[in-house]
């Protein structure tokens, strides 16, 4: 990084860029409450406008490659392909993209919140909002949905890398060396005790990464924080949702997105869980602050409005709800990971979050019932019928003589 930006430097920097000038008035800058390990997040206002300017911490790519150049070329996207309008609505302006020294500068959203800080503070779960959500996400897949010249487009490298595939986010915990008894306490060793002492999870992981079929563009990272709403959200019949953060954005699996935003919906209830030695399992999901039938209206509105705008994903994917479901629970295990790596913690919350995250990805059929309320016949049935698709035909009872692919434990 030849250029670590500050609150200090930063107006200097677009000034050079031609990003801002002193002839807008007031310049000031400051550094976000969001900023964290990996991002340095700026404020800086120019007059009436506002810019935030994004740098990564550090040059070292140690999660997504190429992460900022993602984010930069999805902009690229939209401009090159006038067709796909509409999508510029959904996400911010990018004005600059500095690749040397791993700087993006793009339009601050004053008049949006976080999804997830409304949902703190206010504590109502509108299912206006989840509707409007569900409608934007499958907008994007099914805008670019198996479009070759999309997914070439987003192939593309940094200027002397390669890209050789896109990455497969189905991966489950990997390989343990004795190097992990001084990265993490004793007490999160049982995270791993428990992971592989359930070889169905294992397997239910495998068969999900052997399945991974990449068809449209996926925003990847679509979490609660990640999701922007206008703040006079009831007010407006349109612009109602942004989406943030597209540095993961690749060509993937629409149900990797679906799947990792009903983790973070579901994150709500399973944080307000009351944990007690004391108390089993089942009994302490009851006595949860926000219980999940609080939530359950909004996840419904979520996947129907989702299924509503892009019914063809049900005939490319019959079982496209239930993938969904899984994905869901690997990403709860990812956040139990991530929780070990930044917290060095693993406790009875996280034991219980790991239990709802195995029956998501072993029982996905059953676990519907359970997420939604309803089953899987009575959310898909509906949308087949209004959309007139093709049902699944029942396959015969056999007995298989072969296996349909082999799987190698842990893999």
């Amino acid at each position: 990084m030849l250029l670590p930006l500050s609150s200090h430097n930063v107006i200097q920097y677009l000034q050079d860029e031609c990003l801002c000038s002193s002839e807008d008035g007031l310049l000031d800058a400051s550094e976000l409450p969001e900023s964290g390990k990996k991002n340095l997040n700026l404020l800086v206002i120019a007059g009436n406008s506002k810019l935030l300017v994004k740098q990564k911490r550090s040059v070292e790519r140690d999660g997504i490659p190429h992460e900022f150049f993602n984010e930069w070329l999805f902009h690229q996207l939209l401009q090159q392909f006038p067709v796909l309008g509409n999508l510029s609505a959904i996400a911010p302006l990018i004005q600059h993209f500095d690749e040397e020294n791993s700087i993006l500068v793009r339009n601050y959203l004053s008049e949006y919140v976080e999804l997830g800080k409304f949902y703190r503070h206010q504590d109502i779960f509108p299912t206006e909002i989840a509707t409007a959500i569900g409608a934007t996400l499958a907008g994007l897949h099914r805008a670019t949905f198996q479009r070759r010249e999309y997914r070439d487009f987003m192939s593309a490298a940094p200027e002397g890398e390669f890209r050789y595939n896109f990455y497969n986010p189905a991966q489950g915990v990997g390989s343990i060396s004795p190097e992990i008894f001084g990265m993490v306490p004793t007490d999160a060793l049982k995270f791993y005790v428990l992971y592989q002492r359930y070889e169905s999870l294992e397997s239910a992981i495998a068969d999900l990464a052997y399945e991974w079929q990449p068809c449209c563009l996926t925003h990847n990272d679509l979490k609660l924080s990640n999701i922007l709403i206008h703040s006079r959200w009831n007010k407006l019949d349109n612009c109602l949702v942004r989406l943030i953060d597209w540095e993961a954005c690749s060509w993937g699996d629409p149900a990797f997105d679906l799947g990792t935003l009903l983790a973070s919906y579901l994150g709500i209830w399973l944080k307000s869980l009351v944990v007690d030695s004391s108390i089993e399992l089942e009994e302490s999901l009851h006595l949860a602050m926000t219980p999940l039938e609080v939530i359950q209206p909004s996840l419904l509105a979520l996947i129907r409005a989702y299924l509503n705008a892009f019914p063809m994903i049900l005939d490319y994917r019959s079982d496209f709800l239930v993938r969904v479901i899984q994905f869901a629970g690997l990403t709860l295990i990812n956040q139990i990971q991530e929780t070990i790596k930044c917290h060095k913690c693993f406790d009875n919350a996280d034991i219980y979050m790991l239990q709802v995250a195995k029956n998501l990805l072993t029982i996905p059929e059953q676990s519907v019932m359970s997420i939604f309320g309803i089953s899987e016949s009575e959310i898909v049935s509906p949308v087949a019928k209004l959309h007139q698709l093709p049902q699944p035909e029942k396959e015969q009872q056999l007995v298989r003589l072969y296996y349909e692919k082999t799987r190698l434990r842990g893999c």
